[in-house]
């Protein structure tokens, strides 16, 4: 990826199907949300992935090849249209102006996820953040409207105050309550988020999305797609060992206020890091293929 003279150029009939492969992916994973949003129907598992990550569906279906690759024909006329592309000889690809544009964001990136490749995974958290968010916090604490705290209030307070909070991710610590901030076993800023993530982190293996998307269109599709199908999963059980009663949507609680649920938890965790680990080390590779390019 040193020169643009490397670049492949697929034909149309070849890049087409891929995209529409892609795009019926897509929309077998995120039919029954966009059905819902149609009809004002919220879903507190699901809509996070829209709410707190920011890209849109139409955004998520739209399929991009990655740095260096030229879509030809007449069909790739239209990603011309779209920002960080430019017609080149062949067709369209994405513009190598942009990586030194989205520089800071790819050296960002690089070294948060090298540092989280670094260090041994962290297992011990039983997934309380989302408890921790609530704690002591009363109604207006309570995030997800109108979905019953699965031990009540003053249960959900019990189980904090039971064991240790050992968050180590700050977009999740952010979101304590005051009376819980002080419970964590480490103090966490957004200065020192890349010398805290760990690979055991729920969060960190669904963030894998976000600095894919923050990529796009210098990162391709395939790798997008699967990071989101992680984060899916990674959701789920964050809200199935949440404090919250999801059953009537068909989420079985994993219940970390016993032993046998915080095994289970953890059984889990290890799966979904693991599974984690080659997404990440494949945007790693990405980032720095990126970051050695010079047009």
């Amino acid at each position: 990826m040193s020169s643009v003279q490397h670049r492949v150029v697929l034909p149309e009939s070849e890049w087409t199907t891929r995209r529409d492969a892609y795009r019926h992916r897509v929309d077998e994973l995120i039919g029954a949300h966009v059905d819902r949003q149609s009809h004002g129907v919220t879903h507190p598992v699901v809509d996070f992935l829209f709410t707190y990550y920011s890209l849109r569906p139409a955004q998520l279906r739209r399929w991009h090849p990655g740095f260096g690759i030229v879509l030809g024909g007449d069909a790739a006329r239209r990603y011309a249209e779209y920002s960080g592309y430019r017609e080149v000889d062949g067709g369209v690809t994405a513009d190598p102006a942009l990586v030194q544009r989205r520089r800071t964001m790819l050296e960002f990136t690089e070294r948060l996820l090298a540092g989280t490749q670094s260090r041994p995974a962290q297992l011990g958290c039983f997934g309380l953040h989302e408890w921790a968010m609530v704690y002591r916090g009363g109604a207006d604490a309570v995030r997800h409207s109108g979905t019953p705290l699965r031990l009540g209030a003053d249960g959900t307070d019990a189980v904090v105050e039971s064991m240790s909070l050992r968050c180590t991710h700050y977009d999740a610590f952010r979101f304590f309550t005051p009376d819980a901030v002080g419970r964590n076993q480490v103090p966490l800023s957004r200065d020192e988020q890349a010398a805290r993530e760990q690979p055991g982190c729920l969060h960190a293996g669904m963030d894998l999305y976000k600095w894919c998307y923050k990529l796009v269109p210098l990162v391709d599709s395939d790798l997008l797609i699967r990071c989101f199908e992680h984060a899916m999963d990674a959701r789920e059980l964050d809200m199935r060992a949440s404090p919250y009663d999801l059953r009537e949507l068909g989420y079985e609680p994993v219940p970390i206020e016993t032993a046998a649920g915080r095994a289970d938890y953890v059984r889990a965790q290890q799966s979904l890091a693991e599974r984690a680990e080659p997404l990440r080390a494949e945007l790693l590779v990405r980032c720095r293929e990126l970051l050695t390019f010079r047009s």
